[in-house]
């Protein structure tokens, strides 16, 4: 019998074709696939990756739009966190998500580092909780074990992977495969 990838689970589970498994006397495990948008978020000040996909019972995931705000080095953290949440904002507006799934702050050994990246979050998070959405937060090990199927993959396997699950043919930049990570995770594992 062959082995069935994680990968390949993924797609037949989005696809409903993935059965729940069968034990007697044991409750019904089964749970409805995640429907709507979500608009995943790989938060960083200078490159925050932004990707909207849409989920529906029984087809692929579709990559609607992605994006990565750029800033310029020498632009001022302040602008940095307006361009961030000026462009959150701007997606949420025009699409309506039904979530809004970020990526939580990785362990950095630099407490300005830390202070940064949390900067950037909060932008992103403001600017979806202003608009009343429902905010998730999954850690990097957890979106990479989801979408990939082992925490310590690289960014060009997540790429990769992403690219696979959503039909996609254009390389996305890592920002924008990770923010589509992001917003797969919380889908596959979404319990609502």
């Amino acid at each position: 019998m062959a082995r069935t990838s994680v990968r390949q689970m993924w797609k037949a589970k989005l696809e409903g074709n993935l059965a729940p498994k069968a034990w007697p006397d044991a409750p019904a495990l089964a749970r409805p696939a995640f429907t709507g948008r979500v608009l995943g978020v790989d938060p960083s000040l200078r490159g925050t990756g932004l990707a909207l996909i849409e989920f529906a019972p029984g087809r692929t995931p579709v990559l609607l739009r992605c994006l990565t705000v750029k800033v310029a080095p020498r632009a001022s953290m302040a602008f940095c966190l307006g361009e961030i949440h000026r462009a959150v904002a701007a997606f949420v507006v025009d699409f309506d998500p039904r979530h809004v799934a970020l990526e939580q702050t990785i362990y950095v050994q630099n407490f300005q580092t830390a202070q940064i990246l949390g900067a950037a979050r909060g932008a992103a998070i403001a600017a979806a909780a202003l608009q009343r959405k429902e905010i998730f937060e999954y850690a990097p090990l957890r979106v990479k074990q989801a979408v990939v199927g082992q925490g310590r993959a690289s960014k060009d396997q997540m790429a990769r992977t992403v690219m696979a699950l959503l039909g996609h043919g254009r390389a996305l930049a890592f920002d924008e495969s990770d923010a589509a990570g992001v917003a797969l995770c919380h889908a596959f594992t979404w319990r609502g």
